[in-house]
């Protein structure tokens, strides 16, 4: 171990752990949960519903759910979430062995599982940074590893274990996945405790749910690093949503093909997660998520571009980098200036906005795709990253993000009076 890596505590190890073989499970499902329904039906908007039944717990609990985090203890929450997901995961898995599975079990299941998610990873997002005395040094480089073994687990080693292990049998990658539940379980209840950041208090879930809301719009800090997920989302969703047909019709690229392209996004990703702490150092954290933004949307400009599919593979990888140094930037800023007893309710309000933007996305990429041609919704996408990037520059600035660590540092992270409302640029409250 490095110097560096020595600075982390021995609980981020278990942390890490715990992580990593969750997303290993996600990745198995990741793939085996659409070819499972597959095995179901080949009616495309049932398929959808159970796509779309993952991400609905976000859009309709996202805020509230991040309320009652702020609420709970976050360590036990994160526990009760993955043993209540690992639970889950047999019903399906037993109705597989006894062939009653059925599509509508599958939406049931992809929403629980999706509301368990909401639950894990905003306690996540908010026990890290007491774990990690909301150093933003170590915030980053912890987040750098959470990032770099999601990508490696989900992106990389899950999906084809899960589409060889749906081979062995239906209920295989099921199974598999509630072990890697309960694994992750075991590992987080041995985390150290952490105090809860002020007690408990009387006011109603709908008014604690608008605090942390309005905490995240009223600044334009955090409005910034939230604007940047919801656009580049409607963006990624739009190219995502024709990638596979442009790469057979435009690149003349085969099925095996297509998974090599998206394994260069996920090589990206992971060499983007790896050096974002070293961007943030060398050009302020605010220039480097400006930079990375930028970076995006000519990388996407690119893959509209792309001669051939070696061209498009370079795109995508440039593309991955650029997110993945914004995906460890953004959270490990936003966890170093929020108050800890508003943590909860402003990463799932940031969440939130980005998981709605999804769907718009989406729609988006296949209207202009029908209408116009495959290259459009590529080309609109660029346009859309650049001119965020344009937008929220003057947001995120490296004299703002200066200005907002001194206060953070100043007021503490529990400052008694940071309910009140917000002074722009000043996410800590004074």
């Amino acid at each position: 171990m490095t110097s560096d890596a020595q600075k982390l505590p021995t609980g981020f190890g278990r942390l890490w752990t715990a992580q990593t073989v969750s997303s290993l499970g996600d990745g198995v499902m990741h793939a085996a949960l659409p070819l499972l329904a597959l095995t179901l039906t080949r009616d495309p908007m049932a398929l959808a519903v159970v796509t779309a039944a993952g991400t609905l717990p976000w859009l309709l609990f996202g805020v509230l759910g991040g309320a009652l985090v702020d609420r709970w203890d976050r360590r036990r929450t994160m526990w009760v979430a993955d043993a209540a997901r690992a639970v889950l995961l047999g019903i399906p898995a037993a109705a597989a062995m006894l062939d009653v599975l059925s599509v509508p079990l599958l939406a049931a299941v992809a929403f629980l599982l999706g509301l368990g998610g909401l639950f894990f990873d905003t306690a996540a997002t908010a026990y890290l940074p007491d774990l990690l005395r909301r150093d933003p040094a170590l915030l980053e480089r912890a987040n750098s590893r959470l990032r770099g073994a999601q990508t490696a687990m989900s992106g990389f080693a899950g999906p084809p274990a899960g589409s060889a292990l749906l081979a062995l049998g239906r209920a295989v990658p099921l199974l598999t996945d509630a072990v890697s539940f309960m694994l992750s379980a075991l590992l987080v209840r041995s985390l150290p405790a952490m105090p809860r950041p002020v007690p408990e208090v009387r006011e109603s879930l709908l008014r604690q749910a608008r605090v942390g809301a309005s905490y995240v719009f009223r600044d334009r800090l955090l409005l910034g690093l939230a604007l940047r997920p919801a656009v580049g989302n409607v963006a990624f969703l739009a190219v995502e949503t024709v990638l596979a047909l442009f790469a057979h019709d435009r690149l003349g690229i085969d099925t095996y093909g297509f998974g090599l392209l998206l394994t260069a996004e996920a090589t990206g990703g992971l060499l983007g997660a790896g050096i974002a702490s070293y961007l943030g150092r060398r050009l302020g954290t605010g220039t480097a998520m400006t930079c990375t933004a930028a970076v995006e949307g000519l990388a996407i400009l690119g893959l509209a571009a792309a001669p051939n599919p070696y061209v498009a593979g370079l795109a995508l990888a440039v593309c991955g980098a650029g997110m993945g140094a914004t995906m460890v930037l953004g959270p490990s800023l936003r966890q170093a200036i929020v108050p800890a007893h508003l943590m909860g309710r402003v990463a799932s309000t940031s969440r939130m906005l980005a998981m709605c933007a999804a769907p718009f996305g989406a729609f988006l990429g296949g209207w202009l795709a029908t209408t116009y041609d495959l290259r459009t919704p590529l080309f609109a996408a660029a346009g859309l990253l650049l001119a965020m990037t344009a937008v929220t520059a003057s947001m995120t600035t490296n004299r703002r993000i200066e200005a907002a660590l001194g206060a953070a540092s100043i007021g503490g992270p529990d400052h008694p009076e940071s309910e009140v409302p917000v002074r722009e640029g000043a996410p800590a409250l004074l």
